[in-house]
């Protein structure tokens, strides 16, 4: 039996966090019991995103958009924080859609073994990718604008844990639901194409300062930590991991992928020896 690791036994914590959140918040307009000191926190209140959304109209002194609450700046600049620190681990470690996509994306490697996470060619694949700066500059737009949060119409991650409430727009159920179908073929695929906040917290990677890096003089070329990556990407050449796609997932960096010690590892600085 595989042993949980840290990064699973964070992944599972959270997915418990949101929907405790999620139930409690229910409970609370239902007149049931809620959870003790959870009470009817909103889920949009520890959502990150909110802080991208939001962030015009805060900076120009006009407030926080509609559904926006102090919380949520707060996780924003803490997961910024992190992000200095760690780069995209959000997104590896933390994200409940992502790790749902992860889950999903199993069961579509045992059905699809071929197949899977290999079905896009690689240069619409690149092309695809750009898509996640269209999103963010969309959402930012017409949030600043219309002073709402336009987004929540189309979000899957508040879809998935809402669906079933009468809060969540068709539009963001038929978007979870092309996620989810997608995930069987393709690993992660709102992570690598449209998640708007995945490519704020990708370009820390630039400039994290514990930084995933390979360590040339011990390499032998085998390429398995290209196959391992879950975000397809050529690692086997780079001595440092700066990729905006990287989720810091750290599987590149296993004993699974890696068959030389200290060969992908993360450290401070990361540059490559």
């Amino acid at each position: 039996m595989k042993k949980l690791t840290i990064r699973n036994i964070t992944q599972i914590l959270f997915i418990v966090i949101v929907l405790a959140i999620t139930y409690s918040k229910n409970a609370t307009e239902l007149g049931l019991i809620p959870i003790p000191f959870i009470g009817g926190a909103s889920l949009h209140a520890i959502c990150p995103f909110g802080g991208v959304e939001t962030f015009y109209t805060f900076i120009t002194g006009q407030g926080f958009i509609s559904k926006i609450h102090d919380s949520t700046m707060v996780m924003f600049v803490l997961v910024l924080a992190g992000g200095v620190l760690f780069g995209s681990a959000f997104c590896g470690f933390i994200c409940p859609l992502g790790t749902v996509q992860e889950w999903i994306g199993k069961l579509g490697r045992r059905l699809f073994p071929k197949h899977y996470n290999q079905i896009v060619p690689e240069k619409l694949d690149k092309k695809l990718r750009h898509l996640r700066y269209i999103v963010l500059a969309a959402v930012i737009y017409f949030s600043s604008m219309t002073f709402k949060l336009v987004f929540a119409d189309y979000d899957p991650y508040f879809a998935l844990f809402n669906f079933y409430t009468g809060e969540v727009a068709f539009t963001a159920i038929v978007v979870l639901a092309v996620v989810l179908i997608s995930s069987l073929i393709i690993e992660r695929p709102w992570c690598k194409y449209l998640c708007p906040f995945g490519i704020i917290m990708g370009l820390f990677n630039k400039i994290r300062i514990f930084k995933i890096a390979r360590n040339t003089n011990t390499c032998i070329s085998c390429k398995k930590c290209d196959k391992a990556c879950p975000m397809n990407l050529v690692l086997s050449d780079k001595k440092t991991i700066t990729s905006t796609s990287c989720i810091s997932c750290m599987a590149c960096t296993s004993d699974n992928a890696c068959p030389v010690d200290d060969t992908m590892i993360m450290r401070l600085g990361g540059i490559g020896k």
